[in-house]
């Protein structure tokens, strides 16, 4: 099993910036991805960047150019810096982590199974 815990959420105004933290703990050998997903009003969770094992990452196209993800393997933390965000970006942001399956995952941000607690983002204008 795999713990998540997400810091550094707040109230940040458009075009400011901010960075999120997430510190893993537990069986994080098992895992090949980790990655941030938002969540507004209980409406399906949706990735917004991942980042793999050998350091590919994937995001979403709505954060491409403005949001990085990044990890410290020694740190064992995961972080994503939120640069020029916008009032649509409002959600609580989660961690999520990944095992392998015996299939690969149908998309980037398919199959995380493992989460953290959440931390809210929002943006005002």
């Amino acid at each position: 099993q795999v713990q998540l815990v997400e810091s550094g959420g707040g109230s940040v105004q458009a075009g400011g910036s901010l960075r999120l933290s997430c510190v893993a703990s537990g069986d994080i050998a098992s895992t090949d991805s980790m990655g941030w997903f938002r969540q507004l009003l209980g409406i399906v969770r949706v990735g917004v960047a991942t980042v793999n094992t050998s350091g590919g990452t994937n995001s979403a196209e709505s954060v491409k150019g403005r949001f990085t993800i990044s990890k410290d393997n020694v740190k064992n933390t995961l972080y994503l810096e939120i640069n020029s965000p916008k009032p649509q970006d409002t959600a609580m942001y989660y961690c999520g982590a990944r095992r392998p399956g015996i299939l690969p995952p149908v998309s980037w941000d398919a199959d995380f199974t493992e989460w953290g607690q959440g931390t809210q983002v929002t943006v005002s204008s």
